[in-house]
């Protein structure tokens, strides 16, 4: 299948979904069109809710595409290829609707960065996490603020050390990164379904400043996700991540 990135909207909820062949890895094309497809659903006076969601039965997002990071060679490349998640996260945490979270699978490094810029996440028990970018020689700069947002810094700080771990859906509820865990992809749908159909009849106004407040104290993410975005464009180009990448792809 084609990697894709498309919005259907349903009962005033907008299904966000992105796919990409290679486990919902994320390369730049899919990265801009996801932030301008929340930017348009945010946008359209159709949508009173958005649900982000994957393509696919198993992974939710393997974070950044190996194959294109392989292939920076400058620091603007590189921090031009990291924007594209800093833009996406930056779209969400901007966007005027209430976005839930639909997990089916494993999140990986940016996977998990997008689950924490959603408003509410719902997964299955097959939805655990791991921030790998230590183990490859760089690091969770650009998703971090979100992260750790969500689940505190001493939570982010153990995932982010113990970098080659898959912690468990248990542990990500319990960190307050999933709202509701479902034994099944059948049980996740039809939960994400009455909840977002329900928001959907509320006041919108209402909804809207609610979201404000959810992400209040976060003006500078602007400016602080570029400068990570450069951080992690210079690191990229170690012969240490070089050398790594090239193992994994």
């Amino acid at each position: 299948m084609e990697p894709y990135v498309t919005l259907t909207i349903q009962n005033y909820v907008g299904y966000v979904e992105f796919f990409h062949p290679n486990r919902n890895s994320m390369p730049s094309d899919i990265l801009l069109k996801l932030e301008q497809t929340i930017i348009e659903a945010g946008n359209n006076d159709s949508v009173k809710v958005i649900v982000l969601k994957s393509g696919g039965e198993r992974t939710f997002c393997a974070g950044a595409s190996f194959n294109e990071v392989i292939a920076i060679d400058d620091e603007a490349t590189g921090k031009q290829f990291f924007l594209g998640f800093a833009k996406v996260i930056n779209a969400m945490r901007n966007c005027p609707k209430l976005i839930i979270g639909r997990v089916q699978g494993k999140a990986v490094g940016g996977g998990v960065g997008l689950v924490a810029a959603t408003d509410y996440c719902m997964a299955t028990q097959y939805a655990s996490i791991r921030l790998s970018e230590l183990s490859i020689g760089i690091g969770p700069f650009v998703i971090e603020p979100a992260v750790s947002r969500k689940i505190g810094v001493t939570a982010m700080s153990q995932m982010t050390i113990d970098a080659e771990t898959f912690f468990t859906t248990e542990f990500a509820k319990e960190k307050g990164l999933y709202s509701e865990v479902f034994a099944t992809t059948e049980a996740l749908d039809e939960a994400v379904k009455i909840l977002s159909e329900k928001l959907a009849g509320y006041n919108s106004e209402a909804l809207k400043e609610m979201k404000q407040v959810f992400w209040k104290n976060t003006d500078d993410w602007d400016t602080l996700l570029a400068q990570r975005a450069e951080l992690s464009g210079r690191l990229v180009l170690s012969k240490f991540t070089k050398k790594t990448l090239k193992r994994f792809r």
